[in-house]
């Protein structure tokens, strides 16, 4: 039994012991709150039905610190509901759900609700005026205008190896991204409007591909969805200098695409050596492991 089971279900403190813990846990000293902190998270879920009627304390210190702790329990919950995700799930699982079930372990109280009705409401523009366009070529160039040029999405090459641009909350609070992020936010809004549009893996780069038989498109969402002939995306690898296989080019499963947005957050929390969430990636990573 968890030790601390038997505390979950216990009363809550005395309302004048709520307030002497509260002054504790925001207290200057980092011993004194770090130990009500640890004090706080050791006596389980009982804490949380407590601590949230405080998340909106006139204090402001002591509402930073309650918002600490009850998202310290939420990012447990999250964490929880990914592995059993990852765990239960095949190649082609829910990659919309595999990503908001990750942005949660980082931010527990994301209105992931709310998100996906975006989702949708975009989509729901585009669809409206879709049957306008006779080609791929056109509904792409449609599509690219409104994320692109109406939304203002666009790759961060300022500040490439910023943790946001991998969370999907953030990357749609901000409009800005990375190759895999952008794409992910393009393949929900074309999965929406049933497009066949997937992702592709190109090695240091990621693009989405539409693709019927009579139209291939890859689309460049970091660069404002620039469309690309297979030849093009072959010729930037030579360029570069890459060395590549025939299937380089093939679409990935959702797996694969969540294998390689955690991938790259793994990189830059190791290369920051924030070792709590290194070890936390690693264990996803290891799950979509194929």
């Amino acid at each position: 039994m968890n030790p601390t089971d038997s505390m979950q279900h216990a009363d809550p403190p005395s309302p004048a012991r709520q307030a002497a813990l509260l002054t504790l846990l925001a207290d200057d000293d980092p011993g004194v709150s770090g130990q009500i902190r640890s004090r706080l998270i050791a006596e389980g879920e009982g804490t949380v039905r407590w601590l949230s009627d405080h998340r909106l304390h006139d204090d402001p210190a002591i509402r930073r610190r309650v918002r600490e702790v009850l998202d310290h329990f939420g990012a447990c919950e999250a964490d929880r509901a990914l592995v059993h995700f990852l765990g239960t799930q095949g190649e082609n699982l829910d990659l919309e759900e595999g990503v908001w079930l990750f942005t949660r372990t980082q931010f527990p109280d994301a209105p992931v609700a709310a998100y996906r009705a975006q989702l949708d409401e975009w989509a729901l523009r585009l669809g409206d005026g879709m049957a306008e366009s006779k080609t791929g070529a056109a509904m792409l160039e449609r599509i690219n205008r409104f994320l692109f040029v109406e939304l203002g999405f666009k790759g961060n090459e300022k500040q490439y190896y910023d943790p946001s641009n991998s969370y999907l909350n953030l990357v749609m609070d901000r409009r800005v991204g990375i190759p895999i992020s952008l794409c992910t936010v393009y393949l929900l809004v074309c999965r929406r409007l049933m497009l066949p549009v997937a992702g592709i893996g190109m090695p240091g780069h990621f693009l989405c591909r539409y693709q019927t038989p009579r139209e291939e498109h890859y689309i460049d969402a970091f660069h404002g969805g620039q469309l690309l002939s297979r030849i093009d995306c072959l010729r930037r690898l030579k360029q570069f200098a890459v060395d590549y296989e025939d299937t380089v080019l093939q679409p990935i499963s959702s797996r694969r695409i969540l294998h390689r947005l955690i991938s790259n957050l793994h990189l830059i929390y190791k290369e920051r050596r924030a070792r709590e969430v290194v070890a936390r990636l690693e264990r996803y990573l290891l799950m979509l492991a194929p």
